[in-house]
């Protein structure tokens, strides 16, 4: 009885010794008091065994041992997907078997702000250290350009296939005014493409069928919205201004008046000036909207849900004129003498 008994004893005692170290091994951390996170990288096409290797070399398991057996009797094997994923040594083997299988990969959390134009957004993605300015323009058209001239400029992809709100906009404009002003979570190595798709979606998801029906109700189309919406935008700031500026704006156009915005030579010269020279007004450009009547070539900036409303449900009024003070506030005027007088008070003081 007692031969018999030793060497059962210590088959139990070796199961439980096992048993406890694959145990501490796959559901303790490498290190619990590691809060920190780091970037680690599943490329494609690679397996358990590789990702296990991976992960021991850059101290966030213990034991590739321990991922391997977990990978199996879980079966996670086939699951585990490629990508960049935030990977802390605080987090145990399940933890990260599970995020890796569920393709939970490192995000970037990126905002674009009401009435940014191309240019912005280029500038934001490049401080941000996501991408360079010339990558967006090689996608978007670049800034200012007319493409129905000689230009070597890269031209702005087309994507009118594959987005509504595109249908309408003329070949020769930039894709300015079409990436909705949002806050977007990225995948971390996203493409560029990717994420200015992401954008133009929201903003087509944004013109409901009911905004899109009432477009084609009023005879306009999306690009004349999306561009009268842009200079909205940059012209004035609460609700009520936009509704009664969209009012004033598309009376104008109607009356063959010129708009005269400031915003659109602002646009040029990339600037932000309320008072501009008369220098600046005679800068022949298609966006110059003081020396050509109408619209602009195309939209100046990227125009968020209320200024599109604004566009899309102008307020009547009896105003011809008005002026933003240096404090924000919008004085409408009837006559221009009254938008002199206005100017005088308001501006040339300053």
């Amino acid at each position: 009885m007692k031969k018999a008994f030793i060497p059962i004893f210590i088959l139990i005692a070796i199961l439980v010794l096992s048993f406890s170290y694959f145990w501490q091994g796959i559901y303790q951390a490498k290190n619990p008091n590691d809060i920190g996170f780091k970037s680690f990288s599943v490329k494609k096409g690679e397996g358990g065994t590789e990702i296990a290797k991976n992960l021991e070399k850059e101290g966030l398991i213990k034991q590739a041992l321990f991922f391997q057996v977990y990978v199996l009797i879980s079966g996670k094997a086939k699951e585990l997907k490629a990508g960049d994923y935030e990977i802390s040594p605080s987090m145990n083997v399940p933890e990260i078997v599970y995020k890796i299988a569920g393709g939970e990969v490192a995000t970037e959390t990126i905002t674009i702000i009401e009435g940014w134009d191309l240019r912005d957004i280029a500038s934001y993605l490049e401080q941000r250290g996501l991408f360079q300015s010339e990558e967006l323009f090689e996608i978007t058209g670049y800034p200012l350009t007319d493409y129905s001239k000689k230009t070597d400029a890269p031209k702005p992809q087309d994507l009118s296939q594959e987005f509504d709100i595109l249908k309408d906009k003329p070949q020769n404009v930039t894709l300015e005014g079409y990436l909705f002003p949002d806050t977007y979570k990225i995948k971390k190595g996203e493409k560029l493409e990717n994420i200015v798709r992401l954008m133009i979606k929201n903003l087509d998801e944004k013109l409901t069928p009911e905004l899109k029906a009432e477009i084609k109700k009023q005879g306009k189309s999306y690009f004349e919205i999306i561009t009268m919406a842009s200079l909205i935008e940059r012209e004035v700031m609460t609700v009520k201004d936009k509704e009664l500026v969209s009012g004033l704006l598309w009376k104008r156009l109607k009356a063959g008046m010129p708009l005269q915005l400031c915003s659109t030579v602002n646009y040029i010269t990339n600037k932000n000036n309320a008072n501009i020279s008369i220098l600046e007004t005679q800068i022949d450009s298609p966006y110059n909207t003081y020396k050509y009547k109408g619209l602009p070539l195309g939209p100046i900036a990227s125009p968020g849900l209320e200024s599109i409303k604004a566009a899309l449900y102008p307020k009547s009024s009896d105003y011809w004129f008005y002026l933003s003070t240096p404090q924000g506030q919008t004085i409408f005027s009837k006559t221009y003498k009254e938008h002199q007088a206005a100017q005088d008070k308001y501006l040339n003081n300053n």
